[in-house]
């Protein structure tokens, strides 16, 4: 049988303190009674043997005093219901800390373990269920933590032995200057790429930890300089940049909203076809808008795109060795900024993506 819940036991305790209360005044009487008849008089009390006829004459009024006679009477009963309230409050409370050592026993060993208080509807119930829901957000967050974890692993081990296979070639033997030229390129290139890889990881977990400060920000002016820096990488690959760019102020780091446009146009360009576009939008809402004419996304295979180190197969028209962050970075700053960002595709001719920000106030 369940235990009744810390608020039945409170309703339990105050009716038994009403029923105590109404037969404190007739137990008190009782009491006084007994002492009446049986008991020394309150004179005698810590009196001298023989007081004189003044003191017995002051006892006497303070005998006949009701409200004197009535408190000490009661005194015996309060100090016995004050005696009993500790146990009472534990009693109460009893549920709760029932709940302490299975609490206390959850880790990362057993994140699956929960409550399962039922579809109850008193506090118990509830605050088990609400701890039950914490759990599975925890849950989620650790193997989320810990897949992320695996992938930067797995995407860190692979140049580091290509790395290793290249300078193992190297000292295998002799080689001529073109030799030795190439094996440095290729070495060079495959460093670059860890550094492009820590840079990211360093990245998401700064965006990841949130913003320290903000400042009201012209996002147009960030974006207009992130596309001019960007035009002679897309006109390298044969791809075209058309924007429309209105006043719009963001809240936020100034140096993550570039990181973020970076990311989002580096995207577009990286991930295009031969004369294709890149169109840039700036406005209220959403506040910023990349769309590409890139490779054919499935529709439901875009959520997946903001994962860490997902990437989507395909033709590449740039193959400069992603790290697979781009818009896992894109979505953490977004999120940093109390934004929201999303990805739509009709299946063919590239994606779009858009970015929504509170609105800031006060000069950009």
């Amino acid at each position: 049988m369940r235990s009744p819940s810390p608020a039945r036991r409170i309703l339990l305790l105050c009716g038994i303190i009403l029923v105590v209360a109404q037969l404190a005044p007739p137990l008190a009487g009782y009491v006084l009674a007994l002492w009446r008849e049986f008991g020394p008089s309150w004179c005698e009390l810590g009196m001298p043997p023989a007081p004189d006829a003044g003191t017995s004459f002051a006892c006497a009024q303070i005998y006949r005093r009701p409200n004197v006679v009535t408190a000490l009477a009661l005194a015996p009963v309060l100090l016995a219901f004050l005696a009993v309230c500790p146990l009472a409050v534990r009693w109460c409370l009893r549920p709760v800390r029932e709940l302490v050592p299975v609490i206390a026993n959850v880790g990362p060993q057993n994140l699956g373990h929960r409550l399962r208080p039922g579809a109850g509807r008193d506090e118990l119930a509830l605050l088990g269920r609400t701890i039950d829901d914490m759990m599975d957000r925890i849950a989620v967050g650790y193997e989320a933590q810990r897949r992320f974890a695996a992938d930067a692993s797995h995407e860190l081990r692979t140049p580091l032995a290509v790395q290793r296979t290249l300078i193992e070639v190297g000292l295998a033997g002799a080689r001529t200057e073109d030799q030795l030229a190439l094996l440095a390129g290729q070495l060079l290139e495959t460093n670059e790429r860890n550094e492009r890889l820590i840079e990211g990881l360093l990245v998401l977990a700064e965006s990841d930890r949130g913003l320290l400060s903000r400042t009201p920000l012209r996002l147009d002016l960030i974006v207009a300089e992130v596309l001019d820096a960007q035009r002679d990488r897309a006109a390298e690959a044969g791809l075209t940049i058309t924007s429309t760019l209105r006043p719009r102020l963001v809240p936020g780091e100034r140096v993550l909203l570039e990181r973020l446009v970076s990311n989002l146009v580096q995207n577009a360009v990286r991930y295009n076809r031969p004369d294709g576009t890149i169109d840039v939008q700036v406005g209220d809402d959403p506040a910023l808008v990349v769309t590409n004419t890139g490779d054919d996304v499935p529709r439901d295979a875009v959520a997946g795109l903001f994962e860490p180190f997902r990437r989507l197969s395909g033709a590449r028209v740039h193959h400069g060795g992603g790290a697979g962050l781009g818009l896992a970075i894109a979505r953490s700053i977004t999120r940093a900024h109390d934004g929201i960002i999303a990805a739509s595709s009709t299946g063919h001719d590239g994606l779009r993506i858009e970015v929504s920000f509170p609105t800031a106030a006060g000069p950009g």
